[in-house]
C-alpha cells in the first residue's frame, strides 16, 4: 500500500477536520490503528507553529501561491504528504474564495498545484467535492498529485444528505490515480467501500472516538478516552476551548452523555472539566 513514495499500514484513513484534529487527537487515532491521519486546514501565510509530532498529512488551504514553497520548505521533514484542499463548503471558504470556491478558478488550481508538485518530493493530494469542474480538475490534478480525495457531495449539501457514490465511480474510472472515498465512511460500510476504492477516510464516526480505527483494522490495543487526550495535552498543549471541545465530543459514547455535556457547557476550568468526569 503506498501513495507514491509512501507506505503506508493500511488503507484507513483520518478524515482533515476543522476544529477536532488537534495533535494529541491525531496521535490517539494513530496509536489505535490510522493509516493516515491528515490535519485540519492551514494557510500558507499563517505565523502559527503546527504541531506535526505524527507526521501526518498535511492539508493547506489557498487561493495563490504566495508562501507555498517556503511553508513547505518549512515542513517538508515533518509529514507524510502535503493536501490541497478544494472541498470546504464552509461560510469562511465562501468569503475568501477557497476550497470549493476555488473551483472555477482552473487556472489558479494549476499555479498551485504546479508549486506544490516543484516544492516537494513527498507525495500530494487533493480533496474535492461533488462541482460541475470536478472533472475539468481531475485533468490538471492528473499532471501533479499522487492520489485524490473524494466528497461526493456538493457545496449546497454542506455535511448533510446522501453522498453521490456513483459520482464518486464515475471519477475513478477518469483517473489512474489511487481515489480516496470520504463522506459517511462507518462501521458498516467501509469493507465494501474499499472494493470500490484506494483508501477510505473517517470523519464525523471518529469524533470523540479514536477507537473506531481499532475497530476497522483489528488492531489489539486499549480503547482510549478523554483522559488519554488530556495525559497527551500535557505534552502538547491546546486552548482551553480545544480541551472543552474535546471534552464535549468524547462523551459521544458515555451512557450518561447528556448529563455529562449539560455539565461541561457550564466549565470554566480546566480543574472543572476534570471533577466533571470525575478525574479529580
Amino acid at each position: 500500500m503506498e501513495i507514491r513514495n509512501l507506505k503506508l499500514k493500511n488503507r484507513i484513513f483520518l478524515a482533515p477536520m476543522a476544529e477536532v484534529n488537534d495533535l494529541p487527537f491525531r496521535l490517539l487515532c494513530k496509536k489505535s490503528g490510522c493509516g493516515l491521519t491528515y490535519t485540519g486546514m492551514a494557510n500558507p501565510l499563517s505565523k502559527q507553529e503546527l504541531q506535526l509530532d505524527d507526521k501526518p498529512a498535511l492539508q493547506i488551504f489557498t487561493t495563490n501561491t504566495k508562501g507555498l514553497k517556503e511553508f513547505i520548505k518549512k515542513y517538508e521533514d515533518k509529514v507524510s504528504l502535503f493536501d490541497f484542499n478544494l472541498g470546504c463548503p464552509a461560510k469562511t471558504a465562501r468569503k475568501l474564495g477557497f476550497g470549493i470556491f476555488l473551483h472555477n478558478k482552473l487556472d489558479s488550481i494549476e499555479e498551485i498545484l504546479k508549486t506544490m508538485r516543484q516544492s516537494t518530493e513527498k507525495p500530494i493530494t487533493i480533496k474535492l467535492r461533488k462541482s460541475k469542474n470536478t472533472f475539468k480538475i481531475i485533468k490538471i490534478a492528473n499532471k501533479y498529485v499522487d492520489a485524490i480525495i473524494i466528497h461526493p457531495r456538493t457545496q449546497q449539501q454542506g455535511y448533510s444528505g446522501e453522498p453521490d457514490l456513483d459520482f464518486a465511480k464515475r471519477l475513478k474510472s477518469k483517473t489512474k490515480l489511487p481515489i480516496i472515498y470520504s463522506g459517511n465512511v462507518n462501521e458498516k460500510n467501509y469493507k465494501q467501500l474499499l472494493k470500490e476504492f484506494d483508501f477510505v477516510m473517517i470523519g464525523r464516526e471518529a469524533i470523540g472516538n479514536p477507537n473506531i480505527f481499532t475497530k476497522l483494522t483489528k488492531t489489539k490495543q486499549k480503547n482510549f478516552s478523554f483522559k488519554d487526550w488530556l495525559e497527551l495535552e500535557k505534552k502538547y498543549p491546546q486552548p482551553f476551548k480545544q480541551i472543552k471541545s474535546q471534552a464535549m465530543q468524547f462523551t459521544k459514547n458515555a451512557e450518561n452523555a447528556k448529563d455529562l455535556r449539560r455539565k461541561l457547557i457550564l466549565a470554566k476550568s480546566v480543574k472543572k472539566i476534570k471533577e466533571v468526569y470525575g478525574f479529580l
